[in-house]
């Protein structure tokens, strides 16, 4: 019986299109994923070139001063994605992945960017994560809104209660057939993505495979709680799309626009401003009072003598700290903003599955907000960890041949971002166990005809 249903269903010529339509897309959305790995890596290896290049150059024509020649140099700090961010791109195709710095401000840098042609940006990427929160849900529907209602209005539920004492084994076979088809045309989409992008098997592909199949079963859970009411398939087509068009797009956009509201980033603008003014404005102060405020921040540094009666690198880099520093207090309340931004988005996940399945994407694999905000967090690290090693040679006036150049190569970020199976898992299988149970009471409450 299972099987001569199945084979119903399958060969339908409209179920035929759909996932042969699908199929397409999806391998549209990996090859996708791919150029954007290529992408990335290629600007890593781009830069890694570009950095040994200048520095070669530019020791070759400024041999003489350590201060001036730091002035020149940049060093690359590259947060390298997860094979896995091909199939959940999130935001790092605006956010940048490379930071490429030199010793001065560290503000007025950090937060550099490319530049992005705005319409795609508008569009997002259609990658895999993409095809699974928002078309296999109407992939779903399209499957399973009529799955009672067909047999009502075709009259032949009468005799499907005959020969069935149990009318609702019925219907969670027909659902179990469609929810087979769906998960089929899910790893097969997999499997082509671990080829074709070559992502390796661990426990983040393992991961994002168990959102998907989550989410999918969430989406027929709410299918079949529809069904459940024994409404008309115009009814169930109907209340199915709105319930898609409210949690998959209205909610989510509601949430943003409160949160950007809610935690509005007008310190952006202003740390800019104070990292340029308090920079700039130091060449009309008193050399005095830069000094001595570099030499609070820095006390180490106080036995370098500087000759205040003639330009000099010391105060120079003191004037350039200086920027950072008047731009501190806003740029923590700046990063402080976007962590409330983001915790406040997961808790408000935690009600609405396609959300919590976007966030739960994109931090498997490492694109959201929480781990460009870890980048950006060591970038000061990296930064800071520049300077003091060319500070006390910019200052004691060092032999720029003396410096080993040769092990100035581009740093990678390490995130720390393991797989929260609990916070994955837990939002998911309650809501799965509560729309199941809400199905079967309503399917048992309503008269059996």
């Amino acid at each position: 019986m299972y099987r001569l249903a199945f084979k119903h269903f399958i060969r339908s010529r409209a179920v035929y299109i759909a996932l042969v339509l699908f199929l397409a897309t999806g391998i549209v959305s990996i090859l996708i994923g791919r150029s954007f790995q290529e992408k990335q890596q290629a600007s890593a290896d781009a830069v890694t070139r570009l950095q040994k290049e200048q520095i070669e150059r530019n020791v070759t024509y400024v041999n003489d001063q350590f201060g001036l020649l730091t002035y020149y140099l940049r060093f690359a700090f590259i947060d390298k994605p997860d094979p896995v961010a091909a199939l959940a791109i999130g935001q790092r195709d605006f956010n940048a992945s490379i930071q490429y710095l030199t010793i001065r401000g560290l503000e007025g840098q950090r937060y550099d960017t490319g530049l992005y042609n705005p319409y795609n940006q508008l569009a997002g990427n259609l990658d895999l994560s993409f095809l699974i929160l928002f078309l296999f849900p109407l992939l779903i529907i399209a499957f399973c809104f009529n799955a009672l209602s067909q047999e009502k209005e075709q009259g032949t539920w009468p005799m499907v209660k005959v020969q069935s004492p149990w009318p609702l084994t019925f219907i969670l076979q027909k659902l179990s057939i469609r929810l087979v088809v769906v998960l089929a045309l899910l790893f097969v989409l997999l499997i082509l993505a671990a080829f074709i992008a070559g992502i390796p098997v661990n426990e983040r592909l393992l991961a994002f495979t168990a959102i998907s199949v989550l989410y999918i079963l969430f989406w027929f859970a709410v299918c079949f709680v529809v069904i459940a009411l024994r409404k008309s398939s115009s009814v169930n087509a109907l209340v199915l799309l709105g319930a898609w068009v409210s949690i998959c797009l209205l909610v989510p956009a509601a949430i943003n626009n409160y949160l950007t509201a809610r935690y509005p980033v007008k310190e952006a603008f202003s740390t800019f401003l104070k990292q340029r003014d308090g920079y700039h404005n130091k060449w009309d102060q008193p050399a005095d009072s830069t000094m001595n405020a570099f030499f609070r921040h820095y006390p180490q540094f106080r036995e370098y003598r500087w000759k205040s009666e003639k330009f000099n690198y010391m105060w120079y880099y003191a004037m350039q700290q200086a920027g950072d520093d008047e731009a501190a207090a806003g740029s923590s309340a700046m990063f402080e903003k976007l962590r409330l931004r983001q915790a406040s988005a997961s808790v408000a996940a935690f009600f609405f599955p396609p959300m919590h399945a976007q966030l739960q994407f994109t931090d498997v694999a490492g694109t959201g907000l929480s781990q460009h905000l870890q980048f950006l967090d060591s970038t000061a690290v990296f930064h800071e960890d520049k300077k003091l090693h060319f500070y006390p040679k910019i200052f004691g006036d060092s032999a720029v041949a003396g410096e080993d150049w040769a092990k100035h190569v581009p740093a990678y970020f390490r995130p720390e971002n393991p797989v929260r199976w609990a916070a994955l898992v837990t939002p998911f299988v309650l809501y799965i166990i509560v729309l199941a149970a809400a199905g079967v009471f309503l399917f048992n409450r309503k008269p059996a005809n």
